[in-house]
């Protein structure tokens, strides 16, 4: 059932030794049933997208009501083995933007969040881990965007040197955004 995302992720080049060791976990986890489902309480799969803008200086972020804090875009797997179409799915819902391309093939960063727990639609949801892929795309920073009124009440392009002033989970900034735009400045050189 799983197959498609452990070649998915066993192909998946780990650029430092968190994503050597959560890839390691992540392989494990996936041989559950029901990994890819919210019923999975303790951990489940989930998509996010860091998008940048065409000039590379800017990335597309929503105010997430939950984490109170400007975020990329994604959400969870809900079944689906083919990670790329949920994170250009999740693009589309949570922005509006239609028009993305790859800048990278594949999955450019893995990484298992822990989540705490909080209320969600009246709902008190456990704490929980979140087994996260990324995809890295370019999108047109001038096209419309909205917001996805019951999960986000702001979207926009955040410049990349200011991301600090935006994003107010400090371990999500330092550890996987910056890891992001440091692997993509190894790779493209700006």
């Amino acid at each position: 059932m799983h197959q498609k995302i452990k070649n998915d992720i066993q192909s998946f080049k780990p650029s430092n030794e968190q994503e050597e060791k959560d890839k390691i976990q992540f392989l494990k986890f996936l041989e559950e049933d029901n990994i890819l489902l919210r019923e999975n309480k303790v951990a489940h799969v989930t998509v996010s997208a860091f998008v940048l803008n065409t000039s590379r200086d800017k990335v597309l972020m929503a105010y997430h009501n939950i984490y109170d804090s400007w975020a990329w875009l994604g959400g969870h797997a809900d079944g689906n083995p083919y990670l790329l179409e949920v994170a250009l799915k999740e693009v589309e819902e949570e922005s509006g933007l239609t028009d993305v391309s790859l800048i990278e093939k594949g999955i450019f960063s893995l990484e298992i969040l822990t989540v705490d727990g909080h209320v969600k639609r009246g709902e008190y949801v456990s704490s929980h881990l979140h087994l996260n892929v990324t995809y890295l795309f370019e999108g047109d920073d001038e096209a419309p965007l909205r917001v996805k009124e019951d999960e986000n009440s702001k979207v926009g392009w955040i410049p990349l040197d200011k991301l600090d002033n935006y994003v107010s989970e400090e371990w999500i900034l330092e550890n996987v955004y910056q890891k992001i735009m440091s692997k993509y400045q190894q790779m493209y050189g700006n």
